[in-house]
């Protein structure tokens, strides 16, 4: 199923979707995880703990935030899946950021971590047939999505933060 297959665009996560290809869902995970195998690794270790303002997160913190984000939504679209109707709680990332240890590891242990959280994300993935994907789910705040339009969004929260990398924390390294 591609993209454009989403019956109900989910409010806030549009931003991120909306920088996922029009391909399979597959697809698109797959691309992502192929985004991390060619990360800029050296760039990253050269911003170090470096942050574009105070109170901002350092790349290991980013890295940890898409590896807490990615496990989260993992979960609500295996239950969403499988049916479960119950509303889910929110996720406050700033909590979850405060309480890593990030810092303590190094940005390649990280990125592994990461893709192999993807790669399980994908197989979950290819077990999902088209009337699983479509599954609506209760999310907080009376919001509701498919498992199709979280996958996309999984792909593009990664992007929207690499972005966010690209435009704010790189200049850091020019200064």
């Amino acid at each position: 199923m591609k993209k454009s297959d989403i019956k109900q665009m989910p409010r806030y996560f549009d931003r991120y979707i909306a920088l996922a290809e029009d391909v399979s869902l597959l697809e698109s995970l797959q691309v992502s995880l192929q985004e991390l195998e060619q990360a800029p690794i050296d760039t990253w270790l050269a911003l170090g703990d470096k942050v574009y303002a105070e109170g901002k997160w350092t790349v290991k913190d980013i890295l940890q935030h898409y590896i807490d984000t990615e496990r989260v939504f993992v979960y609500r679209i295996l239950a969403i899946a499988r049916g479960d109707k119950q509303k889910m709680i929110p996720y406050n990332e700033e909590d979850f950021a405060k309480n890593t240890n990030a810092n303590n590891r190094t940005v390649q242990d990280i990125l592994e971590e990461l893709m192999l959280v993807r790669r399980g994300t994908i197989a979950m993935f290819k077990s999902f047939n088209a009337e699983m994907l479509h599954q609506i789910g209760n999310g907080y705040d009376d919001m509701q999505y498919c498992p199709l339009s979280l996958g996309f969004m999984l792909a593009g929260h990664q992007r929207w933060h690499i972005k966010v990398l690209e435009e704010r924390y790189y200049p850091l390294l020019t200064t």
